[in-house]
């Protein structure tokens, strides 16, 4: 079988308009392939060429397939389960930005270059103050940036038309400005010129993003089945589900060159990206952190599971359109299709997502998630939430165990032992607290600041609902405590 490559997929070389920090599967799973997309549709007509930022793994697979990949797409689409494949053509060719440098530095002298996107992982937007502008190349993906504008700028000898549009899609919040920022500071310590400073401030623009899109990745197991399938080989292929968003803040107008909306693609400009993620932390991660402690102790193990129960679909349908979406900003009726989006995701017949991965660092999890719903909610009505407060009471079930080993309290479901992981003063809290009375379990736990910022015991009427709630579950079992409020 023949491995996939140029001869195979007919690629229509374009000018190279975007350099890729990064070559990981969300990129090409999304930024790639929504590019390839406004190519066919004849909305951007640009090439990318993929870097690799660190020293780890090598790029040869990419060049043994020309940069030519399948992007397969898994879930229900029109409430019908399905699977879209799509060759993607985009990626023109992937470089080394440490073992070929000077390869790398010759991109920024790409006349059609326009557009710089990263996914470098939260740590990777980071000043680095030991990073030196003599290095080949600094250290830091800033750095490395950095350097890139500065070569483009003496390249072009500070021509405002060839800045460029920074388009970061690292999971921080406002990444654009902080990669600004450390951009400046990079600027700074090497004292590069004043004309050079100017340029990056006027020539160039850097947006925040929020991305949305789950990438399952490569599929190892059944990788052989697949080419079968595929009709050749493809050892960089990437799998996902269908749902995808990008919104994209600017402060100044992009949307016509880079016109993926006119493609048909979930591409939102605006000039506030905010009420977008408050949107999909508050319901799609708060709907988890609320929902999946509650449905591990009902029995469940995944999130498709959660959704075929009955009880755990109610209540998690009730904590999202009756509890969240009223303390949200954007119009309700755009908030509900997006709900709806969200059922359907956790729905996906081709994704087993564990709960207990879900359950990872629950406390401060539901801190970001849960509790700005809760407390909004009160602000609001002037009452209690039932069932994000019945979530703090899951919580402490769920965070239940008398023994800490190799770094995760062990939990018990119904004689199944389960880990529980957190960071250790969490793990250590429960350990020590879980068995007491449960009135002084619960001031205690919601008196605590370091985990949710304030003391929530203050919160009229929450402690002594969060004991009732925690009451009924361990003398009536999670499963009718939760249908009691369902």
């Amino acid at each position: 079988m023949d491995v996939l490559n140029k001869s195979m997929t007919g690629k229509k070389e374009r000018p190279v308009k975007v350099v890729q920090f990064g070559e990981g599967n969300f990129l090409r799973a999304f930024v790639d392939y929504m590019i390839d997309i406004a190519n066919e549709q004849g909305k951007f007509d640009g090439d990318i060429v993929l870097i690799k930022p660190i020293d780890f793994g090598n790029l040869d697979m990419f060049h043994k397939q020309d940069c030519q990949y399948t992007v397969s797409l898994r879930g229900n689409v029109d409430g019908e389960a399905g699977i879209i494949n799509r060759v993607v053509t985009s990626v023109a060719d992937a470089v080394d930005a440490i073992h070929e440098y000077d390869k790398f530095m010759g991109l920024a002298e790409i006349d059609t270059l326009r557009f710089v996107v990263s996914n470098t992982t939260e740590a990777g937007i980071v000043y680095d103050a030991d990073d030196r502008f003599e290095m080949n190349p600094p250290k830091s993906f800033p750095g490395k940036l950095t350097k890139f504008l500065y070569h483009r700028f003496e390249t072009f000898k500070g021509d405002t038309a060839k800045g460029l549009v920074m388009l970061p899609v690292e999971l921080i919040d406002d990444n654009g400005i902080m990669l600004k920022k450390c951009v400046m500071q990079q600027i700074a310590n090497w004292k590069l010129s004043d004309a050079f400073k100017t340029w990056v401030e006027e020539a160039c623009i850097f947006t925040a993003t929020l991305v949305d899109r789950i990438v399952t990745g490569y599929p190892r197991a059944t990788e052989k089945e697949e080419w079968e399938k595929l009709g050749y080989e493809d050892h960089i292929m990437v799998t996902g589900e269908p749902f995808a968003l990008w919104v994209i803040e600017s402060d100044r107008d992009i949307s016509r060159e880079f016109d993926l909306p006119g493609a048909g693609l979930p591409v939102v400009f605006t000039d506030d990206h905010h009420p977008y993620k408050q949107r999909k932390v508050r319901i799609l991660n708060g709907a988890h952190t609320s929902f999946v402690l509650a449905s591990w102790l009902c029995g469940n193990n995944i999130v498709r599971e959660s959704m075929e129960d009955k009880d755990v679909r109610d209540f998690m349908n009730k904590t999202i359109f009756d509890e969240v979406i009223p303390t949200l900003t954007l119009p309700e009726e755009e908030l509900k299709a997006f709900a709806g989006e969200v059922v359907n995701r956790f729905n996906n017949p081709y994704v087993d997502h564990a709960l207990l991965a879900i359950s990872l660092n629950s406390v401060s999890k539901w801190r970001a998630r849960c509790l700005p719903s809760l407390l909004g909610y009160v602000d609001k009505f002037g009452r209690l939430p039932a069932h994000m407060t019945f979530s703090i009471a899951a919580l402490m079930a769920f965070y239940c165990g008398d023994e800490i080993r190799d770094g995760a309290l062990l939990g018990d479901r119904n004689g199944e032992s389960y880990l529980i992981k957190d960071d250790m003063p969490v793990l250590e809290f429960f350990r020590d607290n879980c068995r007491k009375d449960i009135g002084s379990f619960v001031t205690a736990y919601l008196g605590r600041e370091d985990f949710h910022g304030q003391d929530l015991n203050k919160v009229p009427g929450l402690t002594d609902a969060v004991t009732a709630y925690l009451n009924d579950i361990r003398e009536n079992g999670m499963r009718a405590a939760l249908c009691r409020i369902s």
